[in-house]
């Protein structure tokens, strides 16, 4: 007879009711539920990453919420070696988990593996950037071609970043960013995981979002955004650069009105969402839909 997986993946974009799902499931189950969100790690954003109340968390064991410090940046591998040994460890101890979040990269990273590349300079990065803008994306995807046919035929047309990458990764390693993708295993072993996406019709799922901007800012949004520019952080820190942050910014330098950044919180949470829905369905396209 076959095991049940007691590993649960829960993804969805923002607002789709992925911790209320999981803290129904984590009532029936006893299982401990894992942050598998970027903007959830940082202690600094309770409320704007609508992070698990305290009142929730009271409701069943967190684990990687609010962990790290708005001065600090999370990379995917850096939240892969935090969550393997919290998997590692409650699978010997044959406890139920639940890995919950919005954050596809790392589910990618679990379930197909993630790429040791090295990283590129930044003076290799900035003048390999600037050849694609001598010569136009065309011209530069067919040098690409040369030296990594299969990332110049895989990237979509019009993904700048993505096509300098590869060239960079080339020149750098003298290996091509295909080949180094291909090397990777996935962290999960398959079949040791169920997984499924909350997928909400779009029209329910921007409600939501509203909604959500409505009760970040009742709940203190405004004070959280104020305190992080009282600190005087780099802005191109992950957690500055959350969703909210730029805008509320915008409004207590005097930029904005509050009602014209919850506007601009509202528009930008509602692309955020649109983005992640889009990236489940390429990417997730065999997981259980709910």
């Amino acid at each position: 007879m076959t095991k049940t997986p007691r590993l649960t993946l829960i993804a969805g974009p923002t607002a789709s009711g992925k911790s209320r799902l999981a803290l129904d499931m984590a009532a029936q189950t006893g299982a401990v539920i894992i942050n598998a969100d970027s903007q959830q790690l940082y202690a600094d954003l309770r409320v704007l990453s609508a992070r698990p109340s305290v009142e929730d968390e009271a409701l069943a064991e967190h684990r990687l919420y609010g962990v790290t410090d708005a001065a600090e940046s999370w990379s995917v591998g850096r939240w892969t070696r935090a969550v393997m040994p919290q998997l590692t460890e409650l699978a010997a101890q044959d406890r139920p988990a639940l890995l919950v979040g919005g954050t596809g990269l790392y589910f990618n990273a679990l379930t197909r593996g993630l790429a040791d590349i090295p990283a590129v300079p930044d003076a290799v990065r900035d003048a390999v950037q600037a050849d694609y803008d001598r010569e136009g994306e065309a011209a530069f995807r067919r040098h690409l071609a040369v030296v990594d046919p299969k990332s110049a035929a895989a990237i979509t047309p019009g993904d700048r970043q993505r096509l300098i990458r590869a060239l960079a990764v080339a020149q750098v390693t003298g290996r091509s960013l295909s080949d180094w993708k291909a090397d990777t295993r996935p962290l999960l072993e398959p079949g040791s995981y169920d997984a499924l996406v909350i997928e909400p019709p779009r029209d329910r799922l921007y409600a939501a979002c509203d909604t959500r901007v409505r009760l970040m800012i009742e709940h203190g949004a405004v004070d959280e955004v104020r305190a992080l520019l009282a600190r005087n952080l780099d802005p191109a820190l992950p957690a500055m650069k959350a969703v909210g942050v730029p805008e509320l910014s915008a409004h207590l330098t005097g930029a904005t009105t509050l009602d014209q950044a919850m506007a601009a919180i509202r528009l930008s949470t509602r692309h955020y969402a649109k983005r992640q829905l889009t990236w489940f369905r390429n990417q997730t396209a065999d997981w259980a839909r709910v």
